[in-house]
């Protein structure tokens, strides 16, 4: 298990991308990670197809230490999030700290609000790309990739290729870190 004992944060709230969410979670999982859903509100919440997250803790409650690396989902649940300075706070200090995030999708919301994409390679939804790069992003179209401690994926039908680059990030990460 290549991220045997990793702490992995993974942002939700109300309306999440179910499989982003779910697929990455269990994915993480399978190789020994130690996953927690962060939020605005603990408790249940619905992904934008029905599919409940509990999430575990609360964005005030956690800072970048209580993480090895960070994961935003996409869905409804970025434009919601962005809103709140814990959670653009944990964002920005995980990104300062040197520590692997994965984004996918309509995370990269989150990641403009946080003021981490400028001069990075990013990609995401095709509805967030003006957004990407009128915040300092250069876009690219391409299903998964990874760009200075970031991984980046565009949307739901690129999630295998989405976990492989993360897997592999946060695997390095791990070893560098020891």
């Amino acid at each position: 298990m290549r991220l045997d004992g990793m702490r992995v944060g993974v942002l939700a709230a109300e309306g999440v991308e179910d499989l982003e969410y779910w697929c990455t979670v269990m994915r993480l999982r399978e190789e020994g990670a130690r996953v927690t859903s962060v939020g605005m509100a603990r408790g249940p919440v619905h992904g934008k197809n029905g599919l409940e997250v509990y999430v575990e803790t609360l964005a005030a409650d956690v800072s970048e230490a209580s993480f090895d690396a960070l994961v935003i989902p996409g869905g409804w649940a970025p434009d919601k999030l962005r809103r709140y300075p814990e959670v653009t706070g944990l964002v920005a200090a995980v990104r300062a700290a040197g520590k692997p995030i994965a984004i996918i999708c309509h995370g990269g919301l989150i990641a403009i609000s946080a003021g981490i994409v400028r001069g990075v390679r990013a990609t995401g939804s095709r509805g967030i790309r003006d957004d990407m790069v009128n915040a300092g992003a250069t876009w690219v179209d391409e299903p998964a990739f990874s760009d200075q401690g970031m991984v980046w994926g565009r949307v739901v039908d690129d999630i295998p290729a989405f976990l492989r680059e993360t897997v592999e990030l946060f695997a390095a990460h791990r070893e560098r870190a020891g």
